[in-house]
């Protein structure tokens, strides 16, 4: 393990130069104190858990100290927002301040997301809030640890500098972890404002940094393209099976390695609806649940315009193609093992169909049924779980047919097979109201509750006892908190 003075830093993308980036220096926030860390993000640096305790980390982290090696940047990029194009856009409140290596020689950008105006905040003020922090922080560390392709937070550091947004808050700086920051929006910029020879150069920063089997092909470009699109389609296909919502689907928003990126109003779904918008900003609800796939498709065909200087039309259309058929399956395959199935069946997508048009009728908490699904043996587990349904009948034969798969399935020892579920099946997720208690908390200047939170998260299979609150249904005031853009 690591001290905060022997990260070794190898800074790529700065080596690229001026046209894709800004040179900033972070503004410090005031009398800083560390909200929470990560250990677990903290390892991929390979840095030891104590480091978060000295002084020096919340001062690296709150932009009053860079590391001897940091060259921080702003760069640039634009995006499709709500489906309208924005020609620039570029990181307004957040700095790349370099790329650390570990020992197993991959590389980490760290980013700090609060870090004060950049040439591209536009009419902001560069600043995030400490509420938006901890969300983002709580969000990234939980979906880590669910398994779904996401961007890390090592920390969260508090001030007392104020910040106005539709009350006076008080501003906080969250340091980001990514094998990279490259987003469908960079792609955009240099496609729409006809900077060609800059799109191939990015390009070809990409495919060295993060692409490289992708060299080996007789069309690298065209081949990275489908390597996004297939990495895409499986992190959206984890996003819904486990009722995960991320609200501001842009275009900006996107990351080029199919990580869950600047996370905003997301939300776990609570009782399901696939109509489901929980971005309080989204009027339209064009970022609905249900819309994530379909978005998640439109971006990739924006991403793929982009690219048509690199690489021909017909082998974009080609790789689009497949995005639909490889989310299909790996939305199917989750859910089966959330079900507790081993095998594939003739009828499963329908089967999953089906439950979920009954709990949409029912408004079923839907992670807590996969959950209790596992608990007992399947039938016992089934009656307990009916009396969450409106209709009966409609569930009954739901059952029946479920049993009647899993007959079909092999046999398997039940404990075994409850066992596999649990693995698979979150006894603890982050619901909205959850996260709202901590900030409060936060906001009063008691960091216990954020850190308890987070360390349930960190094992959100695993019963824990005495933390058995974090898994009960949520209150009825929890399931309509109203989450926008503004942070």
């Amino acid at each position: 393990m690591k001290t905060l003075d022997q990260l070794e830093f190898d800074n790529r993308f700065a080596r690229l130069g001026d046209t894709f980036s800004t040179r900033v220096q972070p503004q410090p926030i005031e009398q800083p104190r560390l909200v929470v860390a990560s250990a677990a993000a903290m390892a991929l640096l390979d840095l030891a858990p104590a480091e978060a305790q000295r002084p020096e980390f919340a001062e690296l982290c709150s932009g009053h100290k860079l590391w001897q090696d940091a060259e921080p940047l702003a760069m640039v990029y634009s995006g499709h927002q709500f489906g309208q194009y924005n020609p620039q856009l570029g990181d307004g409140r957040g700095l790349l301040l370099g790329e650390v290596v570990n020992g197993a020689g991959e590389h980490w950008d760290l980013h700090l997301k609060g870090a004060g105006y950049t040439p591209y905040s536009r009419m902001g003020d560069g600043r995030a809030v400490l509420r938006s922090s901890i969300r983002e922080f709580l969000a990234s560390e939980a979906l880590a640890a669910l398994g779904i392709p996401t961007t890390r937070a090592l920390c969260v550091t508090a001030s007392t500098t104020p910040v106005y947004r539709e009350r006076t808050e008080t501003a906080a700086m969250l340091l980001r972890l990514s094998p990279s920051h490259l987003r469908f929006g960079h792609f955009e910029f240099f496609y729409y404002t006809r900077q060609h020879d800059a799109l191939r150069q990015l390009a070809e920063h990409a495919l060295d940094c993060h692409f490289p089997e992708c060299r080996e092909q007789e069309q690298p470009f065209a081949a990275m393209f489908r390597t996004v699109v297939e990495r895409t389609a499986a992190t959206i296909a984890l996003w819904q099976a486990y009722g995960f919502c991320h609200g501001v689907m842009n275009t900006d928003n996107m990351s080029l390695l199919g990580l869950t990126f600047d996370y905003g109003p997301y939300a776990f779904l609570d009782d399901f609806d696939a109509r489901h918008v929980c971005n309080h900003s989204d009027d339209s609800g064009r970022y609905s649940f249900e819309n994530q796939v379909p978005i998640a498709h439109w971006n990739l065909s924006a991403l793929g315009q982009a690219l048509t200087p690199l690489v021909a039309v017909e082998s974009l259309r080609e790789s689009l193609a497949l995005f639909l058929p490889r989310y299909q399956a790996h939305y199917l395959e989750r859910m089966r093992q959330r079900l507790g199935l081993r095998t594939a069946g003739e009828g499963d997508e329908v089967l999953v169909q089906r439950l979920l048009a009954l709990m949409q009728q029912g408004g079923v908490d839907y992670n807590r049924f996969f959950r209790g699904l596992g608990e007992q043996p399947a039938a016992q587990s089934l009656r307990q779980l009916r009396a969450d349904f409106v209709d009966l009948a409609g569930f009954d034969g739901w059952s029946a047919d479920f049993l009647a798969r899993i007959a079909r399935d092999g046999a398997d020892d039940e404990e075994l097979r409850r066992a596999r579920m649990h693995t698979v099946n979150p006894l603890y997720v982050l619901r909205n109201y959850l996260a709202q208690q901590a900030i409060a908390a936060a906001e009063q200047g008691d960091y216990s509750v954020v850190r308890e939170l987070h360390a349930v998260l960190a094992r959100p299979f695993d019963p824990q006892p005495g933390m058995e609150r974090y898994a009960e249904r949520p209150p009825e005031w929890g399931k309509h908190l109203e989450i926008s853009c503004s942070s």
